[in-house]
């Protein structure tokens, strides 16, 4: 009895020691895992905060490049209307140049018709005209029609004007928008009266 009891006790004592060992073992490999985790982590967090760095310097690049398209559609629309004055600037020169019966240039220096100065005169009334109505006007279509016709009387009488550039922007101003407010009525007065200055 006492023989069997020993072989009994030392079973349990080499199970107990196997168990040991495996536990140590295990033990090693899942502290091997954890420190292979946590370098693991410690990469993939460096890694997310250059890559949320880089996204922070592309938005701000972003937010830059945005700031910057006023500034580009000012330029833009100045080269525009630099463009609009030069190609005016030189069909008034041909113009002048133009010899009436010929049609060729001609280098004697023309004087200034008299009659435009009438049809300044003219084309101030209809400005003053449109100006005292346009209270009466609802519809921004009829403005977009007197101004287009105000345009073509000024064009035809001088050929070209630095104003008439101001009067299409003003007309494109209208189109689409209906009905003809308060607002847009306080700024087509205020160019009225900034037009019939600059005639002459």
């Amino acid at each position: 009895m006492t023989g069997t009891n020993d072989l009994d006790q030392k079973g349990i004592e080499n199970i107990l020691i196997k168990i040991d060992d495996k536990l140590k073992s295990f033990s090693s490999i899942l502290q091997k895992f954890g420190l292979d985790l946590i370098t693991k982590l410690g990469k993939n967090e460096s890694k997310l905060t250059m890559l949320t760095d880089k996204i922070e310097n592309l938005s701000k690049a972003t937010l830059d490049i945005k700031s910057l398209s006023p500034i580009l559609n000012t330029i833009v629309d100045r080269q525009k209307n630099i463009e609009w004055e030069l190609d005016l600037l030189k069909s008034l020169l041909q113009k002048s140049l133009r010899d009436d019966k010929t049609g060729r240039l001609d280098n004697s220096v023309i004087k200034r018709n008299e009659s435009i100065t009438n049809n300044f005169s003219l084309i101030k009334q209809q400005l003053e005209s449109f100006k005292n109505d346009i209270g009466k006007i609802e519809q921004t279509e009829k403005a977009r029609e007197i101004l287009t016709k105000i345009k073509e009387d000024i064009f035809e009488a001088t050929g070209g004007h630095r104003i008439l550039y101001e009067i299409s922007q003003v007309i494109k101003l209208l189109e689409g928008k209906t009905p003809l407010d308060d607002e847009l009525r306080s700024i087509l007065s205020e160019k009225i009266g900034f037009w019939i200055n600059k005639l002459k």
